[in-house]
């Protein structure tokens, strides 16, 4: 069996992965099926490199968005909700 080559962009996602998440590194590195020292290599050079960042840098505004949108999924869930029963009800009379 042969070494497993990994592409550049799971290498900075698992990188970034552990920046974000809080999470121990052996817990993320036996997630992603990587050894420890692998994916603290891959840490080490993507920090060196200042590449963590990742693709959204105004976070602030991603998460504001997000945050409406999902206001808005949970109202209009509820509508649906509220005519599924009125629509129930006058189908059983």
């Amino acid at each position: 069996m042969g070494r497993k080559h990994y592409t550049e962009e799971f290498k900075r996602e698992a990188a970034r992965l552990v920046e974000v998440s809080g999470r121990p590194i052996p817990e993320i590195a036996a997630d992603l099926g990587v050894g420890r020292a692998t994916l603290n290599r891959w840490i080490k050079e993507f920090r060196d490199q200042d590449l963590l960042s990742g693709p959204h840098e105004d976070a602030s505004k991603e998460l504001a968005r997000l945050r409406k949108e999902n206001e808005l999924l949970r109202q209009e869930r509820d509508l649906l909700k509220k005519a599924a029963a009125f629509f129930a009800r006058e189908t059983s009379r």
